[in-house]
């Protein structure tokens, strides 16, 4: 279980930031957001409240206020059995439900069907139990004098955060949040008095916060209080001693509504042991502070930078935490990302080479500068650094199913990216700062999965809803990207197929951006099987059927476009795109009608443009074998790499011309 050890590390290891909220940015439905997280300590997890009420500290209330949605996330000491409650009564020890808190609950809540004095019943006296032991904080004290008085129902229904109905019933249609006011989660803050002689503002360890889920010595108070507790020991399998340990690991692992565990072990019944185990303790057994430790790791670390797609969910991370480039980035991101971190260490640097015009950036300059970036993560790295993968998903809704689990050293992993990179490297498009942007390299996970399965819809290439596809695709090219397995012929294909297919698209950018990702899926593939290499510069000496065909197929664009009118052709497409499909399944066939169509454009443009693209069609000719020309089977993906590289070669040869006189 090196994998469950190196998240027991981690926690050890970030131990200075336990209990300390960050915020992470994350973009959601109406724009960035901030998101919070937290490597929580051990026997906490985390709720969402929709109630905050204060006290002093003498447990006299001064006023409660409902949790706007942004700031709910709120940190709760829990037992062993509170922390996986479902419909069970499991008491939380300081912060629950209303319905444990409130002696006068059922005053304000009719249901005759339910006997809710056991909720608040179990709850004072597991406050108590805590209040009159050796671990005791002021704020527990101060929570069980108050909540010792049963009045926090009428007291906020005073305060107007409880809506009642002219018989002093709750509202049922009444929401906190999303939640119904009858099932409100209370949090507390403990005004004391401000000791002026202690430097409060700098104070470590929280006690100065009234907020109680931000106090660090409420949470080591508890810790303290809920060890002494523990009585079971057993061998611990993580650890290798005789500690207290727990059959019940905790939950909330992908996300705060997260019910699926990766450890269980709750079937008790013959079936699971029979021939085997007396019971489950001679089976497998782990040290309930170490579970503890592992599982807040996993949990903050994947809250920090894991991905989620559906029910899968993917984190990666290196032991020490140092940068290492996105599995999931494309290239311009990757390069992006570390030039942001050397610039907030290296005030202003490179902001001359971001002023750069990069839409004519050559591709050999583009590898420099992702060279420099892998080579810059590298170099961060410690030579004993690792780096885990790990995927979960979901195998029902109460189990979570481990569905990768990878160990390297980080600096192969970082070559590893590089390789990705550089063998799909190809030019590429995307959408970045208002307009088209250019860049060399390959594409993100994201975009790939879109362009093999997606859709067009309101003018972007998008799988709508379909989020399961993502995680599928994800799930497949994780270890071509991080081991350098080859990528499935069935995904190239399928890429080859979409970018086959330029009428399926209203808006040409969307269709290049497939063809650029089917292209460096292909390029990969060539690589590796056959051992030949492609880059977008047009090779002008290639003999290859599908190369030739291709480039045949870019002329034939090229020469009808340059005809259009942009104001009345906008959204004109050519023949040679509207036969694409058909060209790549009967080349010949189709290209005959092709090369007769292409004539009367021919005849439109300018002598000397005429004759350049004459001079290059033969130049074609001449280097196809005869027996290939006539060759009607169906083209392989080279062909889009002939095609693209002759566009690009096509497009920009004016400008090369004009370099090439200054």
């Amino acid at each position: 279980m090196s994998w469950f050890s190196e998240l027991y590390d981690l926690y050890e290891k970030n131990e200075e930031k336990i209990g300390r909220v960050e915020y992470k940015t994350r973009q959601g439905k109406k724009g960035p957001e901030q998101v919070p997280l937290v490597l929580l300590p051990i026997f906490h997890t985390t709720v969402a409240a929709q109630i905050t009420v204060d006290i002093d500290s003498e447990g006299n209330i001064l006023g409660a206020s409902r949790v706007p949605d942004e700031d709910k996330m709120t940190i709760i000491p829990v037992t062993e059995t509170s922390g996986i409650r479902t419909s069970g009564v499991e008491a939380h020890p300081f912060c629950d439900n209303l319905k444990y808190l409130a002696a006068d609950y059922a005053r304000y809540v009719k249901n005759e069907k339910k006997d809710f004095s056991k909720n608040h019943k179990l709850y004072i006296e597991g406050l108590k139990s805590w209040h009159l032991s050796e671990y005791t904080h002021p704020k527990v004290d101060a929570l069980y004098a108050y909540l010792s008085k049963g009045t926090l129902m009428a007291d906020l229904v005073e305060e107007g955060v409880l809506i009642t109905d002219e018989k002093g019933v709750l509202l049922e249609k009444e929401k906190i949040q999303i939640v119904s006011q009858a099932d409100a989660f209370v949090r507390f803050r403990i005004i004391e008095k401000a000791d002026l002689s202690q430097d409060i503002l700098n104070d470590p360890s929280g006690r100065y916060f009234s907020e109680c889920w931000l106090d660090g010595t409420l949470q080591k108070s508890y810790i303290k209080y809920h060890r002494s507790r523990l009585t079971q020991t057993d061998f611990c399998y993580l650890t290798g001693e005789n500690v207290p340990v727990s059959y019940l690991q905790p939950k909330k692992i992908r996300n705060e509504g997260d019910g699926a565990k990766l450890i269980s072990s709750n079937d008790e019944d013959n079936y699971t042991f029979k021939g085997r185990f007396t019971d489950k303790t001679e089976a497998f057994a782990i040290g309930y502070e170490a579970s503890q430790k592992a599982h807040n790791a996993l949990k903050w670390i994947i809250r920090k930078q894991g991905y989620s797609w559906d029910d899968l969910c993917i984190v990666i991370w290196e032991s020490n935490l140092e940068p290492i480039p996105d599995w999931g980035a494309d290239t311009d991101k990757i390069e992006e990302a570390y030039q942001e971190a050397q610039e907030s260490e290296y005030e202003g640097w490179g902001e001359e080479e971001e002023q750069e015009e990069k839409e004519y950036e050559t591709g050999a300059a583009a590898a420099a500068r992702f060279k420099a970036a892998m080579r810059g993560y590298g170099e961060n790295l410690k030579t004993d650094s690792k780096v885990m993968i790990l995927a979960f998903d979901a195998a029902t809704t109460g189990r979570l199913a481990m569905v990768e689990n990878k160990e390297f050293a980080a600096s192969r992993y970082v070559d590893n990216i590089k390789y990705w990179h550089d063998s799909c490297r190809w030019l590429q498009s995307k959408y970045k700062d208002g307009h088209n942007f250019r860049y060399f390299g390959m594409a993100g996970v994201k975009d790939i999965a879109e362009a093999l399965y997606g859709t067009e819809q309101k003018g972007i290439i998008s799988l709508g809803g379909n989020t399961r596809m993502y995680a599928e695709v994800c799930k497949r090219l994780l270890p071509c990207i991080s081991e350098r397995r080859r990528v499935p012929r069935d995904i190239v294909n399928a890429a080859v197929q979409k970018a086959s297919s330029p009428v399926s698209y209203d808006n040409r950018y969307n269709w290049e951006k497939v063809l650029s990702i089917a292209c460096a899926l292909v390029k990969k593939q060539k690589m590796e099987v056959e051992k030949e290499e492609w880059k977008v510069s047009l090779n002008e000496e290639s003999r290859n059927r599908d190369y030739l065909y291709g480039r045949l197929l870019a002329m034939a664009d090229r020469i009808e476009y340059r005809t259009f009118d942009r104001d009345e052709d906008g959204k004109r497409v050519t023949n040679a795109k509207r036969y694409m499909n058909a060209f790549a399944q009967h080349p010949y066939q189709t290209w005959k009608v092709l090369e007769e169509r292409i004539q009367p454009y021919l005849q439109k443009l300018d002598i000397k443009e005429r004759n350049s693209y004459n001079k290059t069609l033969d130049e074609i000719y001449e280097l196809f074998d005869e027996k290939e020309f006539t060759n009607n089977d169906r083209l392989e993906g080279l062909y889009l790499l002939g095609y693209h590289s002759q566009s690009y070669e096509l497009k920009y040869r004016p400008k090369k011309a004009e370099e090439e006189k200054e």
